[in-house]
């Protein structure tokens, strides 16, 4: 039986061949899921391996978006699982959709950004504040993937302030008048739909569908990435967009509707960033126990432990918030604070777990034969969108205090 080629001498071809090691599962976290649970992590796990994984690296490097996986994230239902099966959803509970999140993640975060925009930004909003017409006609090819979505709250002078958001629309006879712009918009360039979230002549905050093709609907996109670079970012621009009456979601009123839309996709964060940093966890933990310096495996180093032993405790502390919050969620007892801890202690594990695993892997760790530094390279925008670092943090604070220090 020949040896083993040492994973740290092993080509690109090689690598991306190689097999990704089972979930780290200290405390037996999969003695709380159910066999359904298993089966949806094992049939989204297969299809990373094999539609996601091999070509990751490539499409990054030319800052492009797989756009082939978009109907093939809705063969294998990554596209509104919890919504109801009526609607073409997979009618899954919240532990299921946070493990395929968790799964596309350990893949790439721009092909899970992808799925969380529609699943839980689009295809959320019209099943929980549209009507009936509006579910019958958009979620059933959402669900499908026949059509793309994006969400449309952050502008260029307004992100963690989105109450004050400039973009608004006039209501006519039979159609409103839509103007203004947004910033950093995920899936902006492809999507057939945007949800844009304006004021009215009264100064609410309303959602609307903007379809592709409306005149006045610009899509440019955002170049130069150094970070989700196998993801569409882009700029909505509405010039006197007509928009018809039927295209406003009745019952999106207010902010809190759209924050509402935010907590369905920092869950799914929250899941995610969890997967690329188990991701990076294992690809390091194999690297170490293959890579010889001083006649012995590096794993064998007290330091190289100390590392590996302190990524396995963040894990699995993020492992026990996703489950227990996956719990609450279905039970609809989860609140945005209780989210946001999640979301932004789950981030940032995975950024400290993927600048160690870069740290084990040395120089090889910036190299593109593994997903290190990409991982580390989206996890920076992860940390920033669908609320900052600090923002979150505040959110925990007004939570703790009763005084919202963001005000």
């Amino acid at each position: 039986m020949q040896p083993a080629t040492p994973i740290s001498t092993r080509s690109r071809a090689d690598t991306r061949n190689l097999p990704p090691a089972d979930s780290p599962d200290f405390y037996q976290m999969d003695d709380l899921l159910t066999a359904e649970h298993k089966l949806v992590r094992s049939a989204v796990r297969d299809f990373v391996r094999r539609e996601i994984s091999p070509i990751a690296d490539d499409y990054a490097q030319r800052s492009e978006f797989p756009r082939q996986l978009v109907p093939k994230f809705g063969q294998i239902g990554a596209f509104g699982p919890t919504i109801p099966v009526k609607y073409g959803g997979g009618g899954l509970d919240q532990i299921s959709y946070g493990l395929m999140t968790q799964e596309i993640e350990r893949g790439d975060s721009g092909c899970r950004s992808c799925v969380s925009v529609q699943s839980s930004l689009v295809m959320y909003p019209i099943w929980a504040f549209g009507s009936e017409a509006q579910k019958q006609k958009y979620l059933p090819r959402l669900a499908k993937g026949e059509l793309l979505g994006c969400f449309g709250l952050t502008e260029p002078n307004h992100g963690s302030d989105p109450g004050s958001l400039e973009s608004g629309f006039s209501e006519y006879s039979d159609y409103y008048l839509l103007n203004g712009s947004k910033l950093w918009i995920t899936n902006a360039c492809i999507a057939d739909i945007a949800i844009v979230w304006a004021k009215n002549d009264q100064g609410k905050i309303r959602a609307l569908i903007v379809e592709r093709g409306m005149d006045g609907f610009s899509t440019p996109e955002i170049k130069n990435k150094w970070s989700l670079r196998a993801s569409v970012t882009g700029e909505l621009v509405f010039r006197d967009v007509r928009v018809p009456k039927e295209n406003i979601l009745p019952d999106a009123y207010g902010l809190k509707h759209a924050l509402k839309c935010l907590d369905q996709a920092r869950y799914g964060i929250a899941w995610g960033a969890l997967g690329a940093a188990m991701e990076c966890y294992e690809v390091a933990r194999r690297y170490a126990l293959e890579r010889i310096q001083f006649r012995k495996p590096i794993a064998s180093f007290q330091l190289i432990q100390k590392k590996l032993a302190e990524m396995l405790t963040d894990i699995t502390q993020a492992q026990l918030l996703c489950w227990r919050l996956g719990m609450l969620k279905n039970e609809d007892k989860a609140t945005t604070a209780q989210i946001s801890m999640a979301k932004r202690n789950n981030v940032e594990i995975a950024l400290r777990t993927a600048r160690e695993a870069r740290q084990i892997l040395g120089g090889m760790g910036i190299s593109g034969d593994f997903p290190i530094m990409r991982h580390l390279m989206n996890l920076e925008a992860v940390s920033t969108y669908e609320g900052t670092h600090d923002i979150h943090l505040l959110i925990l604070g007004a939570e703790i205090t009763g005084i919202p220090a963001y005000k």
